[in-house]
């Protein structure tokens, strides 16, 4: 863009991340830092039939002792566009804050802690690009689709130590 009469690029190629930077132009990109958290925070998710950690994994119970983890809604807008996920841990017992596995974004990677103590079942397949699958479906949908690992839980005891929606919120600053 070369005047300021033209049209901003984000009205004809619309980008987050152009949005924002077109609203920090005049302030200063320190300005472009608080527009895009307030605006995550105004559109992060937590659903109150999971449990959360600090380490931002969650867990959600499925039936008796089995139950899905993933990462947060807050997780995966932080660590941007999820390219890739690993887990060498199906078939075995991790203990609470334990690493179960990592993901990979275009940046950064980072490992993934395991909220209790728990049996991995399943990796699931949706998020395997080696099979075809999307890691992607981590920022899409990361409290449905989006769940990384099944497990059998070990200790039930395990979960008074999560937060709850509400906590979780606070935590995260929302």
């Amino acid at each position: 863009m070369s005047s300021h009469s033209e049209t901003p690029d984000f009205i004809n190629h619309p980008t987050i991340t152009d949005f924002f930077v077109f609203l920090a132009r005049p302030y200063g990109y320190q300005t472009l830092h608080y527009f895009f958290t307030f605006f995550v925070q105004l559109i992060m998710t937590f659903p109150d039939n999971c449990k959360y950690t600090e380490d931002h994994e969650w867990v959600r119970i499925d039936s008796g002792n089995t139950a899905y983890v993933g990462i947060t809604d807050f997780a995966q807008i932080e660590l941007g566009d999820l390219v890739y996920v690993e887990v060498e841990t199906v078939g075995k017992i991790v203990k609470a804050h334990g690493i179960f596995g990592t993901v990979e974004a275009v940046k950064t990677t980072s490992d993934l802690f395991m909220p209790l103590s728990a049996k991995v079942l399943e990796f699931n397949s949706d998020l395997d690009d080696a099979h075809g699958g999307n890691p992607s479906l981590l920022n899409e949908d990361p409290y449905g689709k989006g769940w990384i690992i099944k497990i059998e839980i070990q200790d039930a005891g395990d979960l008074a130590s999560l937060m709850n929606a509400e906590a979780y919120k606070t935590f995260v600053g929302k």
